[in-house]
């Protein structure tokens, strides 16, 4: 008998009022990301070993961070970030890109479901998709995400990606940390309940 898995997928996401993650062609300048919410992804992100993308996330990802250190202007949250991220496994999902050349990051083209319960296996803390809307859509469909990050934005972008998409069965939450940021920001943290528990 295979042993219980250790390592919980969370899903982290900002997000408008009426439930778009971005508008309708990726943009994201509407979403409030200051000091202290900086701070609460440095937070989160101690408790991650593993940073999980999609392919269009992953390509913004790649194209930016690498550059931070280089940048006069970058600060230290985010010369903070950009090392951690840098330095942290990755794992791109996608049945598009033909290689992956960030440091420490690994392509995954087919069998999400069987990688990620082979990941959740081996020893290790949690893993996090980051952004990565569609990504969080097919793990939504799969019954992979165990807990669920949300920044609740004061904005209400009217069009865009939503965050709940096609989502297939009922999935209970149990809300386990609310957080109101001085922006505006609420941040909600639940949990799936498994099997009536949470």
């Amino acid at each position: 008998m295979a042993p219980a898995p250790t390592r919980n997928v969370i899903a982290f996401m900002h997000v408008s009022l009426d439930g778009f993650v971005a508008g309708p062609n990726g943009e994201m300048d509407r979403f409030a990301i200051d000091e202290e919410i900086y701070k609460d992804v440095a937070d989160l992100t101690r408790t991650v070993d593993t940073a999980l993308y999609g392919r269009t996330t992953y390509t913004m990802m790649e194209s930016y961070w690498p550059t931070v250190p280089a940048n006069p202007s970058s600060t230290k949250e985010e010369l903070d970030h950009a090392h951690w991220v840098e330095n942290v496994q990755k794992i791109v999902f996608s049945t598009t890109l033909e290689q992956v050349g960030w440091n420490n990051t690994r392509l995954v083209k087919a069998n999400i479901a069987e990688e990620v319960a082979r990941l959740k296996q081996r020893p290790g803390t949690n893993m996090m998709i980051f952004g990565s809307p569609r990504l969080t859509h097919t793990f939504i469909r799969l019954g992979l995400i165990d807990e669920y990050r949300i920044n609740i934005n004061p904005v209400i972008l009217g069009k865009g990606i939503p965050l709940f998409k096609e989502v297939g069965e009922q999935c209970d939450l149990k809300l386990l940390t609310s957080k109101t940021f001085r922006s505006g920001v609420v941040g909600l943290h639940y949990r799936k309940v498994a099997d009536g528990r949470a």
